[in-house]
């Protein structure tokens, strides 16, 4: 079982391993493309950036030489650090190899930048005509970052297949240990069956047997010399055990019956004289103590019964005339107290009219409460709503700023297209009226950019009134509630009060009833009693004629009506 536990275990903690270094090899590639798209978006930021400054030598396009410099400084600074994490990256040939012709590249191309920046300042045809091998660079560069680029891609094709083949071989793995496991429990608890539990089986089944009574049954394992093999050698001595009880058992039983047997004889026949003579051992010489001590006891209660039997005649008959006062007495007590039962029964079901009103006006105040509590809720929900609108304001605020600079930065674009347009003359007329109308539309957009954030502020204070208004609704609703909760107190101490009452009222009508019917059956009882006396009068002549037929006394003493009077004077002296 140790080795099933290992094995399992093992192969668990290889599959998890494995795995967890599959992840950790695609969280890189994805981490490394990352930084490759950053990379190509400062590669082109570099070329806007060179371009606005060109565009910054007209003073109408109000684009600042310094904002410039810096924009570039930080896209060159971005560039070269994304490009530098590319080239760290150790986890293949093709990349390593790819990445090393960036860096000469990155600082041909970003030299050239900065070039194009610094003349522009100074000497803007200058800066005009080294834009054709600014543009070489960056081509250069680019066709660079796309060579880079694939080998990134065709790389992460690569580990994302072999995590895939991993994981096939370490589930493929995981379903052989898992079956193995499975098949080497199962011949584990086929052993043990065959070795312990069926021997444990039949052991029990003859324990059963012994313990129904049954002597005869064989007993298996006695052979085996193992703890199943002791198990079965002592029930064997116990087997033995038992014949010998059940032998000496037997003879005891004999000597009992023939004892008894005579007594008993003797019994039937009305004498009460008889007694157990023979010596009885054991457990059974109590029998024939209790046996001897219960004929005498009989016959002293013969003789009781005989001398109590005219006692029992007289009072039977005075009991006879008592019983009939009383039950006239029980009757008459029985009518009034159903008359006290049935007004209290009417005074119940009032009280509990009246407690059942205040339970159901108890249940409306809850609603009340719960109704208020929403309420709250709802205007609390409002509240963090309207925060969630001022906040989204928020955003959309940047949104508008983020649009701004988009409308900027398409006139620059539109300002370079005419630049060119020029340059190209005649041919580059048309291209010259679509940048003109671009940058018109860039112009329009940034009014209407500044148009929709002077109406946000407007919808953003209108958010904060109403977040006011909704704070003091809920105020409103606080006290309400508050107000709600005090009536629900006084209604519910009502309604507890009824109930107590209801309760007390129910009591006694419970005890009224319960006395009712205990008189309407002491009644029953009494006549009863009456009837019976007289019975008992009856048969207490008879039974003095039964008892005469014992004979309580040895031979030589008188027996009959003389014998109830010895029999008195010996219970007297015990």
């Amino acid at each position: 079982m140790v080795g099933l536990v290992t094995l399992s275990g093992g192969t668990g903690i290889w599959a998890a391993w494995e795995q967890s270094s599959a992840l950790r090899s695609q969280t890189e590639v994805a981490s490394l493309l990352r930084n490759h798209m950053q990379a190509d978006m400062m590669h082109d930021a570099i070329r806007a950036d060179a371009l606005a400054a060109l565009q910054a030598a007209d003073p109408a396009s109000g684009i600042s030489r310094d904002d410039v410099a810096k924009d570039l400084a930080e896209h060159v600074r971005q560039l070269k650090q994304a490009v530098a994490a590319d080239a760290a990256y150790a986890g293949s040939e093709q990349v390593t190899e790819a990445a090393r012709a960036l860096p000469s590249a990155v600082d041909a191309y970003t030299q050239a930048a900065g070039d194009i920046v610094a003349l522009a300042g100074r000497d803007p045809a200058a800066a005009q005509r080294g834009l054709p091998g600014f543009f070489e660079q960056f081509r250069a560069l680019e066709g660079a970052m796309e060579r880079a680029s694939d080998a990134i891609e065709g790389h992460a094709d690569q580990v994302a297949d072999a995590a895939e083949r991993l994981g096939w071989i370490a589930m493929i793995v995981l379903v052989i240990t898992l079956v193995a496991a499975i098949a080497i429990t199962l011949l584990l608890s086929a052993a043990v069956r065959r070795v312990l539990v069926s021997p444990l089986l039949a052991l029990a089944t003859t324990m059963r047997a012994l313990g129904a009574g049954d002597l005869k049954v064989d007993i298996p394992s006695t052979g085996r010399d193992d703890e199943l093999g002791d198990m079965a050698k002592a029930m064997e001595s116990f087997r033995a055990q038992l014949d010998a009880a059940e032998a000496a058992k037997a003879a005891q039983t004999r000597l009992i019956v023939d004892s008894i047997g005579t007594g008993l004889d003797a019994l039937a026949g009305g004498d009460l004289t008889a007694r157990i003579r023979a010596e009885l051992t054991g457990p059974f010489a109590g029998l024939k103590t209790s046996f001897n001590g219960a004929m005498e006891s009989l016959a002293e209660l013969i003789g009781t019964v005989t001398a109590s039997a005219t006692n029992i005649r007289t009072g039977s008959a005075e009991i006879a005339q008592a019983s009939e006062d009383l039950a006239r007495r029980t009757e008459s007590n029985a009518a009034s107290l159903e008359q006290t039962s049935a007004s209290i029964t009417v005074l119940d079901e009032r009280l509990r009219a009246v407690a059942e009103a205040a339970g159901r006006t108890v249940e409306s105040a809850d609603e009340a409460i719960t109704v208020v509590g929403d309420g709250r809720s709802r205007a609390s929900d409002a509240t963090h709503a309207m925060q969630r609108v001022s906040e989204s304001a928020k955003g959309i605020d940047d949104v508008i700023e983020g649009l701004d600079k988009i409308a900027f930065q398409t006139r620059v674009l539109a300002m370079n297209a005419a630049v060119e347009a020029g340059r190209a003359g005649e041919a580059g007329r048309g291209f010259a009226v679509v940048a003109d109308l671009v940058s018109a539309l860039a112009m329009r957009a940034e009014e209407e950019a500044k148009r929709a954030r002077e109406q946000l502020t407007v919808t953003q204070a209108e958010v904060g009134t109403a977040a006011s208004m909704v704070t003091e609704v809920d105020t409103a609703l606080v006290r309400i509630a508050g107000a709600v909760e005090n009536v629900h107190g006084l209604l519910g101490n009502m309604a507890s009060e009824n109930r107590v009452q209801a309760a007390a009222v129910g009591e006694i009508s419970a005890a009224v009833s319960t006395m009712d019917r205990a008189t309407q059956q002491n009644a029953a009882m009494v006549e009863e009693t009456s009837a019976a006396a007289r019975n008992l009068m009856n048969e207490v002549e008879l039974l003095t004629e039964q008892a005469a037929q014992f004979t309580v006394a040895p031979q030589g003493i008188p027996s009959g009506h003389a014998a109830p009077k010895a029999a008195a004077a010996a219970l007297t002296m015990h």
